[in-house]
C-alpha cells in the first residue's frame, strides 16, 4: 500500500501542521505492507525525512500560497495517479486540498473550519468545501472540530476524531526546581515566568489580553515574574510586538519567536504556570504538554480547551482581565492549587500519546484501502 503525505502549507515544520507531520513519522508503524513517500517543496526534503530516509518528492513550484493552491487545484490529481498513491493524506487540509481527486484522501483538520470559513475569500471558501468533499475520510483533533465540520454540511460518518499525541520523551518534568536561569539557546531566561506559546497569527490568540493581564498581576503584586511570549511570527506579529512596547511592564516581557518543537520542553517545566488564553482553539496541544513537563495550566474556558484539558486546568474567560490577573496571583501564591494543578496534570497528559493517534490513523487507512 502506497500512502503519499503531502507537506504543502505547514510552514516549514514551524507550525502545527508541520509538528504533526515530525511526531507521526517518528511514530510510523514497523508494516512492510506500507510504503510512506512525502511530496512538496524541495525546501522540506531534509526538514521531515533527514533521519528516518523516507522518500521524498520534490514538486517544483515556488512556495506562495497561491500558487500552492493552484497546483493542487490544476495538477494534484495527475500528480497522484502518476506516483501510484492509494491513499494521501492531507495534514494542512484547512490551507490546500485538491479540489478533484480519484485517489482516496484523508484530510486532517486541526482548525475550526467555521473560524477559516470566515477569514477566507469567497473563493478559497468554495475551494475548502468541494475539497472536503472529495475527502474519503476526515480526521477532526476534537469533537469541538468534529460538531463544527456537521454544523458546517460535512457528513458526520466522514468524520474520525482522533487527538494529537505528545512525545513523552521531550515533554516531562527536566528541570531543577532551584535553577534561577533557563538556558534555551539563543535565550537565558531568569526565572520566574510565565509562558505562553502560540503563533502570533490574529486576535482569536489573545496575546494582548495576556499582556494586560499581566501587567494587572505586576502592578498588585509587585512580584518578580517575566512573562515569555514564545511562537513564530504570524499576521499578527506587528499588533503584539506594539502592546508589549507600550506595556510599562515591556522589560519583563519577552518575544521569543520561533523555537523547535523539542525546546518548548525546558521552557515550559522552567515556568511557574502556562497561560493559554487563545479562543476557539480546535486542539489546544500545548496545555497538554505544559501539564506532561509539570506545570500548571491557567487557560481559556472556550473551544474545545475543556475537552482537551479535562477538570485539570484552571479555567478563565479571557475576555475578562482582571479574573486572569486574578488566577495569576493564586496560582503563585496557593501552594495547595500548585500542586493539585501539577500532579492532576501529570496524570492526564499519560493519556495523549503519537503511537496511538498514528495506529488509530492507520486502521482508517487500512479501511479505506482494503
Amino acid at each position: 500500500m502506497k500512502i503519499g503525505i503531502d507537506t504543502f502549507g505547514c510552514n516549514h515544520s514551524q507550525s502545527g501542521q508541520g509538528s504533526y507531520i515530525l511526531y507521526f513519522l517518528s511514530n510510523l508503524p514497523s508494516n512492510p505492507e506500507y510504503q510512506i513517500e512525502l511530496f512538496g517543496n524541495e525546501i522540506d526534503r531534509f526538514v521531515y525525512t533527514g533521519e528516518n530516509g523516507l522518500k521524498f518528492i520534490s514538486v517544483d513550484i515556488n512556495d506562495s500560497p497561491k500558487t500552492v493552491k493552484r497546483w493542487h487545484k490544476r495538477k494534484a490529481r495527475k500528480f497522484f495517479k502518476n506516483n501510484g498513491f492509494d491513499v494521501v493524506l492531507f495534514p494542512a487540509a484547512e490551507k490546500i486540498l485538491p479540489k478533484k481527486l480519484k485517489t482516496k484522501g484523508i484530510a486532517v483538520f486541526s482548525s475550526v473550519l467555521s473560524k477559516v470559513l470566515m477569514t477566507s475569500s469567497k473563493r478559497d471558501r468554495r475551494l475548502l468545501h468541494k475539497g472536503l468533499k472529495q475527502m474519503s475520510h476526515i480526521i477532526a483533533g476534537s469533537e469541538y472540530i468534529k460538531n463544527d465540520l456537521i454544523k458546517n454540511g460535512v457528513a458526520r460518518e466522514k468524520i474520525s476524531v482522533i487527538y494529537n499525541g505528545i512525545d513523552h520523551k521531550v515533554f516531562f518534568p527536566s528541570i531543577q526546581l532551584d535553577a534561577d536561569y533557563i538556558d534555551v539557546k539563543p535565550f537565558s531566561i531568569k526565572r520566574p515566568y510565565f509562558i505562553y506559546g502560540s503563533r502570533l497569527l490574529d486576535a482569536d490568540k489573545k496575546h494582548e489580553a495576556l499582556i494586560q493581564a499581566f501587567s494587572l498581576f505586576k502592578k498588585r503584586t509587585n512580584y518578580p515574574h517575566r512573562l515569555v511570549l514564545s511562537g513564530s511570527e504570524g499576521p499578527y506579529s506587528s499588533i503584539v510586538h506594539e502592546a508589549v512596547y507600550n506595556s510599562e511592564f515591556a522589560s519583563d516581557i519577552l518575544v521569543t519567536g520561533f523555537f523547535p518543537h523539542s525546546s518548548f520542553s525546558q521552557l515550559y517545566a522552567g515556568a511557574t504556570a502556562c497561560i493559554f488564553p487563545a479562543v476557539n482553539e480546535g486542539v489546544g496541544l500545548p496545555i497538554i504538554e505544559a501539564m506532561a513537563c509539570g506545570i500548571p495550566v491557567l487557560c481559556s474556558d472556550s473551544g474545545a480547551l475543556k475537552e482537551i484539558g479535562g477538570d485539570v486546568p484552571v479555567f478563565f474567560d479571557s475576555h475578562n482581565i482582571e479574573q486572569i490577573a486574578d488566577f495569576m496571583q493564586k496560582i503563585v501564591e496557593d501552594s495547595d492549587l500548585y500542586k493539585e494543578c501539577t500532579k492532576k496534570g501529570l496524570e492526564w497528559a499519560s493519556r495523549f500519546n503519537w503511537e496511538d493517534t498514528v495506529s488509530q490513523t492507520f486502521k482508517i487507512i487500512d479501511l479505506l484501502c482494503n
